[in-house]
């Protein structure tokens, strides 16, 4: 049982460390798609990731085509604030990718658009807030997943 973290693009340092400490202690697969707001040498990765980084299985991309040109016969599920199905509606399934897109703007249109029949959100129950952290909405996502497939 495990799933596939996507994080395309990510942005901030402390998120994708949390998220790699998250994708080990969930027994998944990490993949990082370039470009990085941030050096994989950032201390704030290593801080968030502490000293658990190096037992991680992460798989890191060059860019986004090179990500889908490698896995495009995979079951994948698209995060957007902005979809309209919720994310405990779909059928987890063994080795499915979660992808998400970067904290300041999400996924781009294309990838959604591309998706639409795939694409979930997870529901917030505030008009004050447009989404949640990247490392909760990855956290919540994954153990509905794993709660799924258990």
């Amino acid at each position: 049982m495990s799933l596939n973290i996507v994080l395309i693009e990510p942005e901030i340092p402390n998120n994708t460390g949390n998220i790699g400490r998250l994708a080990l202690a969930t027994g998944s697969t990490l993949h990082l798609v370039k470009p990085f707001g941030f050096e994989l040498s950032d201390k704030r990765l290593k801080r968030a990731g502490l000293d658990y980084w190096q037992h991680l299985n992460v798989i890191m991309y060059d860019n986004v085509d090179a990500f889908f040109e490698q896995h495009q016969d995979k079951k994948m599920i698209f995060f957007s604030a902005t979809a309209t199905k919720n994310h405990w509606e779909i059928e987890y399934t063994n080795d499915m990718f979660l992808v998400f897109g970067k904290e300041s703007v999400g996924l781009p249109k294309s990838i959604l658009t591309e998706n639409e029949d795939n694409a979930v959100k997870i529901p917030l129950y505030s008009k004050h807030i447009r989404s949640l952290n990247l490392a909760n909405a990855v956290a919540i996502s994954v153990y509905e997943g794993l709660r799924q497939l258990d």
